[in-house]
């Protein structure tokens, strides 16, 4: 099999000096939390989204919890959520007490199947939670048109699709309020955790802004309004988010780019690619490949010194945390069949030429195995 030619990188997070410099500058200040650069930040990433409000938080889980909470969710309350996932889209109900109600996927878009979303709806559903998977959109006319027919809330989760575009409209734009995640193999990271709300509605926003920072209505600094949290994000993330927000437009474009490349170099062959709607721009936070011996491929790339992911293994509604509460089975078979074949193919932006070679032509060496 020969050595190891080449190390591949599943992703790569961007530092210069720039970013170094704004972390110092923060620190410098002495100034860590709710200060210039969290707000600052707030307004920027809520502009570049196509809404009016942000909310910073400590990370994308905090953003979805209190994005749940701010909308209204509740004790009792049913939520349709997809169950290829990852479980931070589903753990906050649990908390909050409401349920999640599992709904299949697209198995071209690996995003909600609108039509078992109209399947699943009941007298307690109360929102509607599509993810915008990989950095593929979801269908959201026809998930606004549900929600708008049976007077329910969208809450969009937008943690891996930063930029990403539906129909022209930025992802989180659409829906009544969405989140996001800065986690360090995100599209824009923070250098650590770290999370956005967006939302066109003040009410919300200002409910979420309380919540994040122990309840407190702004202004107010010993009076509590609500039961809230210490989600805030500190300084130090909110520049580095700063400085790579400025960048982010291009290197959308570098991650089209080295998709492109990946499906020149596969196309043909005995695997399924990814799928980009016409309605969309995907902005591959992954590179998702699927094959029935996925795990075979998996090692195989791993000892050309290529690293991959599966995004992921484990439907959400076969998890053991999952089951031990809600106590009823799922029987979701495109999800189920779709968990067992993904497989995450490096890319980030800056991804080289020969590098997205060397994993293409590994591919094909076994495949023709």
């Amino acid at each position: 099999m020969g050595g190891i030619k080449m190390k591949v990188n599943l992703t790569e997070m961007y530092v210069d000096e720039e970013i170094k410099n704004a972390a110092m500058k923060v620190i410098e200040s002495r100034r860590y939390v709710k200060g210039e650069q969290a707000r600052e930040f707030e307004k920027e990433f809520a502009k570049f989204s196509g809404a009016k409000y942000g909310v910073a938080t400590n990370s994308g889980t905090s953003a979805l919890h209190v994005a749940m909470l701010s909308v209204g969710i509740e004790r009792g309350d049913e939520v349709i959520v997809p169950s290829h996932t990852f479980i931070a889209t589903v753990s906050p109900l649990l908390h909050i007490g409401a349920k999640p109600v599992f709904a299949e996927i697209d198995e071209k878009t690996y995003t909600m199947d609108v039509n078992d979303v109209r399947k699943k709806i009941t007298k307690k559903t109360k929102a509607i939670i599509p993810v915008h998977l990989y950095g593929q959109p979801a269908d959201m006319d026809a998930i606004k048109e549900i929600a708008d027919e049976y007077g329910l809330i969208i809450i969009e989760d937008a943690c891996q699709a930063h930029g990403a575009e539906y129909k022209g409209r930025r992802a989180g734009s659409i829906g009544n309020i969405a989140a996001f995640s800065f986690f360090p193999s995100k599209n824009l990271t923070v250098a650590g955790d770290g999370g956005m709300i967006v939302t066109n509605n003040e009410e919300y926003a200002l409910k979420a802004a309380a919540l994040r920072d122990q309840g407190r209505v702004a202004g107010k600094k010993y009076e509590h309004d609500y039961v809230g949290f210490n989600y805030r994000m500190s300084e130090i993330l909110a520049a580095i988010g700063r400085v790579q927000l400025k960048h982010l437009p291009e290197w959308i474009e570098g991650r089209r780019r080295v998709a492109r490349l990946y499906n020149e170099l596969l196309a043909d062959l005995d695997i399924i690619l990814p799928f980009e709607k016409e309605w969309a721009k995907h902005v591959y936070h992954l590179y998702v490949i699927r094959h029935p011996e996925r795990d075979k491929l998996k090692e195989f790339l791993k000892e050309k010194g290529i690293a991959t992911g599966i995004h992921y293994p484990i439907p959400v509604h076969m998890q053991p945390a999952i089951k031990n509460i809600l106590k009823e089975e799922y029987k979701l078979p495109v999800t189920e069949k779709v968990a067992k074949e993904v497989l995450s193919l490096p890319i980030y932006p800056w991804m080289e030429e020969e590098k997205v070679e060397y994993v293409a032509n590994a591919i094909k060496e076994w495949l023709r195995k």
